[in-house]
Parts: C-alpha cells; sequence; structure tokens
C-alpha cells in the first residue's frame, strides 16, 4: 500500500481504518485506561498515558507540554512528518481531541479521532490485539516546532483582554454545576465572563457507541445558544481535557477555535480573574 493510500479526514469511522490496518505511515494511538488496553485494542495501537499530553504549575493542570515534555511525546508516539496519526480513547473522544490539539500546535495535522473510540470499534464487531507490537525508531522523527501555536492555544492575558473587550466568543464546556460555580474545583467557582454552556458529553450518542451526534444536530444546538460560528471562539474546561473533544467539534463545523489549556484551573485558582456565577440562561 503506498504512501498516498491514506487518505483520512479529521474524523473517521471504524471501518474507514480498516483497510490501512498495518501501513507503515500509520500510527494508531489508545490513550484507553491501561487495563481496557492490556485486555484488548486496535491492532498495531500505541498505549499513550493521558500525563504524557499535559504539564502542570502550581495553578494550572492541563498546560501544553514544554520542549523537553513535547520532545518526550513525540518520541513515545514514534513519529515522523510523514506518518498520519488517527488516535482513540474509550470516553467518547476527550483525550483523544486533547493529542490531536497538541499535535496541532506543532503544525502537525496529518491526524484523525476514530468517531466513538474502542466502543464503536467493537461495536463494529472489529478484529482486536492483546499483543504489543515491537517499536522500531523513525528517523526523523517530527520536528518540535510551536511558530504556530497561537492558532490553536490562547494564554490567561490575551483572553483576559479579550473577554474585557467582549471581542471573543467563550464555549464552557464542563458540566451545569461547575459553570454555576456550585461545584467547586478550584479555589474560586463560576466561569468566565461571556461564556456560553455546552457541556462537552452532550455531543455523543450513548445509544451508538459514544460516537458524536450528526454535526448538523450539534451546530443547531450551538447557534441556539448564541454562538456564531463565523466568529472566532475560545473553548476550555477545568484542565483542556474535555475542551479536546470540543476542540475537534469546533474544527469539524469549520469554525476558528482554539483551546485555553490554563482553563478553570488557572482562572479559577487566580484571585485577580473575573468570576461570574449564578444560574444557566433560559
Amino acid at each position: 500500500m503506498t504512501e498516498s493510500a491514506l487518505n483520512l479526514g479529521l474524523l473517521i469511522d471504524a471501518e474507514d481504518l480498516v483497510p490501512y490496518l498495518g501501513h507503515e505511515k500509520l500510527r494508531i494511538i489508545d490513550l484507553s485506561r491501561r487495563s481496557v488496553y492490556e485486555q484488548l485494542h486496535i491492532p498495531y495501537a500505541i498505549h499513550v498515558k493521558p500525563n504524557l499530553l499535559v504539564r502542570q504549575d502550581e495553578q494550572a493542570m492541563g498546560l501544553l507540554p514544554d520542549q523537553a515534555g513535547l520532545e518526550a511525546l513525540v518520541r513515545h508516539l514514534n513519529i515522523s512528518p510523514e506518518h498520519h496519526v488517527v488516535v482513540y480513547d474509550d470516553e467518547g473522544g476527550a483525550w483523544a481531541g486533547r493529542l490531536i490539539w497538541n499535535l496541532h500546535c506543532l503544525g502537525f495535522e496529518r491526524t484523525s479521532l476514530l468517531n466513538g473510540g474502542i466502543h464503536a470499534w467493537l461495536g463494529a464487531g472489529l478484529v482486536t490485539s492483546s499483543k504489543v507490537d515491537p517499536i522500531i525508531p523513525v528517523v526523523p522523527l517530527l520536528p518540535i516546532h510551536l511558530a504556530n501555536k497561537s492558532q490553536y492555544q490562547i494564554e490567561y492575558a490575551e483572553l483576559l483582554e479579550k473577554v474585557q473587550q467582549n471581542t471573543i466568543q467563550v464555549w464552557d464546556c464542563r458540566t451545569e454545576d461547575e459553570y454555576t460555580g456550585l461545584r467547586l474545583a478550584a479555589r474560586r467557582g463560576g466561569h468566565i465572563p461571556t461564556a456560553r454552556h455546552f457541556e462537552w458529553s452532550t455531543a455523543l450518542s450513548r445509544e451508538n457507541h459514544l460516537k458524536l451526534h450528526p454535526l448538523e444536530r450539534i451546530q443547531q444546538r450551538l447557534e441556539q445558544l448564541g454562538f456564531n460560528l463565523h466568529e472566532p471562539v475560545v473553548v476550555y474546561c477545568q484542565s483542556h481535557h474535555r475542551s479536546g473533544l470540543a476542540y475537534i467539534l469546533g474544527r469539524l463545523l469549520g469554525w476558528n477555535i482554539r483551546a485555553y489549556d490554563g482553563a478553570w484551573s488557572e482562572w479559577g485558582n487566580r484571585l485577580d480573574s473575573p468570576i461570574i456565577t449564578g444560574e444557566l440562561p433560559s
């Protein structure tokens, strides 16, 4: 099979992946729980622990890794600029989306989210493996280049300025209790001013192996909530884990979307950030 035969979009279904299993330029990444991976996984998949995707500091839990952390991640993924990376997990796509966001920050866009992850793969009755294949290091590895990360990431100071000027849409994809401040996951509870609420998991169909609801339905709901998909948006959760899937949704909808990886763990732990608490708008 030639390299050019790898023609996969940002979102693929399980059946789309089957013809490419074993392709030398395909890298399948599994972000499921280790216990799940050891029992069964998609053939040739490499397991990655979520802690490789994030950097923690005193106030923020889910920051983009630094240079050394990104180099370690790329070595573990064992990818070159010519590879195509397909990512899945066992939770509907949040960690998988977060890995894809990390790669996009590196300027690497040859990425696909497996719709429904391992649940959809099993639901389709496709072959699994419990074997861990030996990894042959590739040369050259994907270079660590963050010159364009501002297309995908926004930091606290810029987001604060845009919120104060009311020049950015903000999407809070946490739970309703986190959004209103009823559930405290940082020093302070509530949400970023101007943020609208659409919980990430409501995009998933629990009756259909955690695959996404039709994009038209998701777009309609976002627009009903007051979002304008023709204007830029910033998405956040607690640690840019759940917002990994929200970021993918935005890209699939053609939205100019960036993620705030400081997330609520930074915003809510600061004592000087503006915060709104209270009920959801009707």
